[in-house]
C-alpha cells in the first residue's frame, strides 16, 4: 500500500517503522555510517526553509490481521525547491528488485509536474544499486563530489593543536556556538555569497542561505531540525570583514557524526593559511563542546584541490563518490509511462 503520507501527524509507530527502514537501508548501502535515532526525526522530515515544500508518500506492507499497518517498506519525498523537485527515495533491502521503487518515483515527478517543475534532481551514493535504477531511467549525471570522514579517535591532536593555536597575522579566529553573533550576520553573509553561483554541473540540491535574512532563516531552521551549528571565522583586523569560515553541524539524529558544511576563504584574503587555521580550531572546539562525537564527514567537490589537501593533512580519509543526477520531467514521465 502506498500513500500521501504527512509526518507532522503520523502516529509515533509510523515514524518508528520508517526509521527502520531507514536503519536496514543505511546497513547494506552505507555499512560503515552510524545508524540514526529518533530524535528530533519528525521535525527532520517536516521543519523546511521559507518557500520550499516538501511532499511525502509511504509504502507499507499490507495491514495484518489485527488491523494494524504492516511495516514501512519505502519512503519517497519531492524537496520543491527554486525551479528544480529534488528527491529523495527509500526502499528497504528486502522490498527492492520489484518495481517498488518505480512507483515512487512516479508518483513524486507527477506531482512535481502538476507543481509546474520541469526537472527533477537526486543525490546518488557512488557503489550501491541506485545508481543502475536512476540511469536506467535516463537520469543523467551532472555532478560528483568526494565524502571523505575524519576519525577523531585518530587525529593527531598535537598537531591539531598546533595548527589551531598558530596565529594567522592580521586575523582573529572566533568559534561561534550556534551560528554567527547578530552584528556579524551581514558581513557573514556577504562571504557565503561569494559561494552563491554553483559550480559547473551542479544542480544546487540545498535550499541556499546566502544572505542575511535567508541567513538566519537558514539556522533556525536547522535548530528545530535538531541540528546544532557551530561555526569558526576569520576577521580581518583591519577591516572588520569575515575574511574566512567554517560551518559543522552536529544532528540530534546521528550525534556521533557531525556534518562539515561550507568552509569558504573570501577572495581578497586567500594565501594566508585562513582556511587550515579555522579548520583545525573548529576540530578543538568539537572536542571540548561534543563529547559524544567520533566522526565528522564532508563533501568536496572533485576540483576542490587545496580544501581536499587540508582535509588529508587533518586525517580525512575519502571513502564514497556522491553524485547529482538529473532528469527532464517530461522525459521521466514518458519514460515512467505517467499521465498527466
Amino acid at each position: 500500500m502506498v500513500r500521501e503520507w504527512d509526518p507532522r501527524t503520523a502516529s509515533s509507530a509510523e515514524i518508528s517503522s520508517l526509521l527502520d527502514c531507514l536503519n536496514r537501508v543505511f546497513e547494506t548501502d552505507l555499512p560503515g555510517d552510524p545508524r540514526w535515532r529518533p530524535d528530533f526525526l519528525r521535525e527532520y522530515l517536516t521543519e523546511t526553509m521559507p518557500g520550499v515544500r516538501r511532499i511525502c508518500w509511504l509504502a507499507e506492507e499490507a495491514a495484518g490481521d489485527d488491523g494494524r499497518p504492516g511495516p514501512v517498506n519505502g519512503h519517497v519525498n519531492v524537496l520543491l525547491l527554486g525551479d528544480i523537485g529534488v528527491l529523495e527515495i527509500l526502499v528497504r533491502p528486502d522490498a527492492r528488485r520489484n518495481g517498488l521503487g518505480r512507483e515512487l518515483l512516479a508518483l513524486a515527478v507527477r506531482r512535481a509536474y502538476h507543481e509546474g517543475f520541469s526537472s527533477v534532481g537526486v543525490e546518488v551514493i557512488g557503489g550501491t544499486c541506485a545508481v543502475d535504477f536512476y540511469e536506467s531511467l535516463g537520469f543523467a549525471r551532472q555532478f560528483r563530489e568526494i565524502r571523505s570522514v575524519l576519525r577523531l579517535p585518530a587525529v593527531d591532536w598535537t598537531a591539531i593543536e598546533k595548527t589551531a593555536q598558530d596565529p594567522v597575522p592580521g586575523y582573529q579566529i572566533e568559534f561561534h556556538p550556534g551560528g554567527p553573533p547578530e552584528g556579524l550576520v551581514e558581513a557573514y553573509a556577504r562571504t557565503k555569497a561569494e559561494q552563491s553561483v554553483p559550480e559547473a554541473g551542479d544542480l544546487d540540491l540545498r535550499p541556499s542561505s546566502y544572505d542575511p535574512d535567508r541567513l538566519r532563516d537558514s539556522l533556525g531552521c536547522l535548530r528545530r531540525r535538531g541540528m546544532t551549528p557551530y561555526i569558526v571565522l576569520a576577521r580581518h583586523l583591519a577591516s572588520g570583514a569575515v575574511a574566512g569560515l567554517t560551518e559543522v553541524v552536529v544532528p540530534a539524529q546521528h550525534p556521533t557524526r557531525a556534518d562539515q558544511y561550507d568552509t569558504i576563504v573570501a577572495q581578497a584574503h586567500l594565501g594566508h593559511g585562513i582556511d587550515r587555521a579555522i579548520k583545525a580550531r573548529m576540530l578543538l572546539e568539537l572536542r571540548s563542546v561534543e563529547p559524544r562525537l567520533a566522526e565528522v564527514q564532508t563533501w568536496n567537490a572533485e576540483g576542490d584541490e587545496d580544501l581536499i589537501a587540508i582535509n588529508a593533512e587533518l586525517g580525512y580519509q575519502p571513502d564514497r563518490d556522491w553524485w547529482d543526477y538529473g532528469a527532464d520531467i517530461a522525459t521521466l514521465m514518458h519514460r515512467l509511462g505517467v499521465r498527466s
